[in-house]
């Protein structure tokens, strides 16, 4: 399995990646030749206009998706030469995701929601629920662990999610439009805590977003055209080179 990686070593690198679905007049590239790097520590968002590619991307990356062709690296390590067991390790160990929708389970507690990806691993129940409770209590969730998800806020149910992805140590979260549910409050509020998490404990993320203010908050934006990595740079040099080019 991939290790950590030293700090010369991107944590992922797409080369030259494609995906293609269909055959023929029905052929959709949706991955036409990227090249993508990010760096231990980075907050990247992917950005594009619906049907960019920036979802299959991120899909490559949490290895949910093999390239058509192309090479995608974790850690410099080539996924495709991973067994499927392997891989379902790396996303187990490596990988946390954060989603639109919280994808909690309903009549569980938000203690037993962070706790679940830690009984797929086999740890002990007095262990798992100790880091479910740091978890938590990261996330400013001290003392809503025994409500279950109706009874939290929207912004509460993402911080639960967000608590669940942290509770196995990863050392990438991928976020998967985590403010699409929210009021503007509450958006900021998750991508203050994203931002936190990024610099206080140094975890990579990655994040699809289509507005440019939560884009805002990432050190770099990738932004996706029909396939294809268009540009990439701080969030003031990709949005202004948009605003130039309208």
């Amino acid at each position: 399995m991939p290790h950590r990686a030293a700090d010369t070593t991107p944590v992922i690198e797409l080369r030259n990646v494609t995906k293609v679905y269909g055959h023929g007049e029905a052929e959709v590239r949706a991955m036409d030749g990227v090249d993508i790097t990010i760096e231990s520590g980075e907050f990247v968002a992917i950005m594009g206009p619906s049907g960019s590619g920036k979802s299959t991307a991120m899909n490559m990356i949490g290895c949910l998706d093999s390239p058509t062709s192309g090479e995608y690296l974790f850690n410099g390590v080539q996924v495709a030469k991973l067994s499927q067991d392997q891989r379902a390790l790396l996303r187990r160990n490596y990988l946390g995701f954060v989603f639109q929708g919280f994808n909690l389970l309903a009549r569980t507690t938000a203690l037993e929601n962070v706790e679940l990806p830690m009984i797929y691993k086999g740890m002990p129940a007095t262990e798992r629920r100790e880091k479910a409770r740091e978890a938590l209590a990261k996330v400013g969730l001290s003392g809503r662990e025994h409500h279950d998800p109706s009874e939290l806020s929207g912004g509460q149910q993402q911080r639960a999610a967000i608590a669940r992805a942290l509770a196995g140590n990863p050392q990438v979260i991928l976020a998967d439009e985590p403010t699409g549910n929210l009021d503007t409050k509450l958006s900021v509020e998750i991508m203050e805590l994203l931002k936190d998490l990024n610099e206080r404990d140094h975890i990579t993320i990655v994040m699809v977003t289509h507005e440019e203010d939560m884009a805002a908050y990432a050190h770099r934006v990738i932004w996706m055209v029909d396939g294809k990595v268009e540009r990439t740079g701080t969030p003031e040099e990709v949005f202004s080179h948009g605003r130039q080019s309208a």
